[in-house]
């Protein structure tokens, strides 16, 4: 479903000699145009395979843009029967909460701009200035509204795109089935995003791994930045290290600016959100990658209980980061 810039390698460290507690299962699958893994305490001698593999072809259905069956693509191709679903008027609210938050940086009407540099599924992509500026009428939240349930667009070239949060709302979708189920202890990861809660099969808190942004680590796990601990948290990552391309030797990455319709150019390489939901880690972490480092810490003042881990380019050219107090607390090991 989602371009996924950056995946998160989950490590279980089970190491520890302390003794096991329930059965723990774990489910993986694809999804979304991606894959998942969900790691979870089987108290109830349960497998919750099917269910999970249900929600998630129930979610695509809704929000995503690859089914021409899906809400959000019937709504993208004016069907004036489509109402929208629970789903969505969740990710739509968040998004233009978002959007507001961010000052225009998370935008879910970018879908054209997108398809235009080739990131997206659909014709070869033009993206000369004329026509990135051309398509710019039809970007901003301003253009697009709820009534009920209904969409109302300003214009049909207005087009609503949400794989920059859908992926991480669908990890909540997930954690919301098992805490339902009354499941206690799991990790669910789509598509890299991630939330955990309690503790692995050893008694520890989940650990992550965040990749390292260098252009060409397309292995996740392989070469790691840092590896973090979670308790109760999510966590999600975007960067622009895994989709860009290269033409006349300018390097043009996957992140575009909604105020521009050019990719984001700026120092930061990756940014990982820390925070209660997966859906706002997602969105964040995308807002972060059109600010930038100092634009993105201006804004975490204002953003209560969100920590951050930017990977950025130092004015040498060298790898730099920058993270959050809370973030410090969670740092397990920082790699070289």
């Amino acid at each position: 479903m989602k371009f996924i810039s950056v995946t998160l390698f989950v490590i279980v460290f089970l190491a520890a000699c302390q003794p096991k507690k329930s059965e723990y299962l774990k489910i993986s699958g694809f999804a979304q145009g991606s894959t998942y893994s969900i790691t979870y305490e089987n108290s109830h001698k349960e497998d919750y395979a099917s269910d999970i593999d249900s929600i998630l072809k129930a979610f695509d259905k809704s929000l995503s843009i690859y089914d021409s069956t899906s809400i959000i693509s019937r709504i993208n191709n004016d069907d004036p029967a489509v109402e929208a679903d629970d789903w969505f008027i969740e990710v739509f609210n968040k998004s233009v909460e978002i959007n507001s938050v961010s000052g225009g940086a998370f935008d879910i009407t970018v879908g054209p701009v997108v398809k235009a540099w080739g990131f997206a599924n659909g014709p070869v992509a033009k993206h000369d200035t004329a026509h990135v500026d051309s398509l710019l009428q039809f970007i901003g939240m301003d253009k697009v509204k709820l009534e009920g349930r209904k969409v109302v667009r300003k214009f049909p070239g207005v087009k609503i795109d949400v794989n920059a949060i859908a992926q991480g709302y669908s990890v909540d979708v997930v954690c919301d089935f098992f805490e339902k189920k009354s499941i206690k202890n799991y990790l669910v990861e789509i598509g890299g995003e991630v939330r955990g809660k309690g503790t692995n099969a050893r008694n520890k808190f989940w650990h992550i791994g965040i990749d390292k942004p260098s252009d060409g680590n397309m292995e996740p796990g392989k070469d790691l930045q840092a590896i973090i601990e979670i308790n109760n948290k999510a966590l999600a990552t975007s960067g622009n290290y895994r989709k860009f391309f290269v033409e006349d030797g300018i390097k043009y990455a996957h992140t575009i600016d909604p105020k521009t319709g050019f990719p984001a150019r700026n120092a930061l390489l990756s940014a990982t959100v820390v925070c209660d939901d997966c859906m706002t880690a997602d969105a964040y972490a995308t807002a972060f990658m059109v600010l930038g480092v100092e634009k993105s810490k201006d804004l975490l003042q204002k953003l209560p209980g969100i920590e951050v881990y930017f990977v950025y380019s130092n004015q040498q050219g060298e790898y730099a980061v920058f993270f959050s107090e809370g973030m410090r607390k969670m740092i397990v090991e920082e790699k070289d």
